[in-house]
């Protein structure tokens, strides 16, 4: 099982990777449409994407990618929501890959898209078993709890305006008045 670090940093960029390379995949050329036309025009050929195909395997992709990062972001609970938006993401693009292309399309693309989809999925699996043993951020990256100040009870308008004036005119002196 993935636990620690370790296990923390392989999970983000398998996912980042895999929605990645499904995205990629999406983009290129699945295959051709062939569309008969009366005589005398000859057929019209139609190179058609995986998204064109497929309009939600972008989407899902992105979600993938978005996923990965936020593995690093949550801690906890969200993390295993995250991880089981994840599976539902991975599995998503994997059907869509497999029902969207028609007859004549290039399996290369399709089998790259399913392939990408079934890591995203796995790990989100992983995700939602081994999160509990994943480190969260450090408390530098999180909001500072500030008490709030007591303010005498009748503070009269020319007190305000003076200290406003002492901090302008520390500004203007160069110091750092909030220090």
């Amino acid at each position: 099982m993935l636990t620690g670090r370790r296990g923390l940093t392989i999970a983000v960029l398998a996912c980042g990777i895999a929605g990645a390379v499904s995205l990629l995949a999406a983009s290129r050329g699945w295959g051709t449409v062939t569309t008969a036309r009366p005589a005398p025009l000859p057929p019209l050929v139609t190179q058609r994407t995986g998204d064109s195909w497929v309009p939600a395997l972008p989407a899902l992709s992105v979600v993938a990618i978005a996923g990965a990062g936020a593995l690093l972001a949550l801690k906890g609970v969200l993390r295993k929501v995250i991880g089981a938006l994840l599976t539902a993401t991975g599995l998503g693009c994997a059907a869509a890959a497999v029902v969207g292309p028609a007859e004549g399309a290039d399996p290369f693309w399709p089998v790259l898209a399913i392939v990408g989809g079934l890591v995203v999925a796995a790990t989100g699996a992983v995700t939602v078993r081994a999160a509990g043993s994943w480190p969260s951020m450090g408390a530098r990256y999180e909001r500072p709890v500030q008490k709030p100040e007591r303010k005498p009870e009748q503070e009269n308008e020319s007190s305000k305006s003076e200290s406003r004036a002492d901090l302008w005119d520390a500004l203007d002196r160069g110091e750092d008045p909030t220090t």
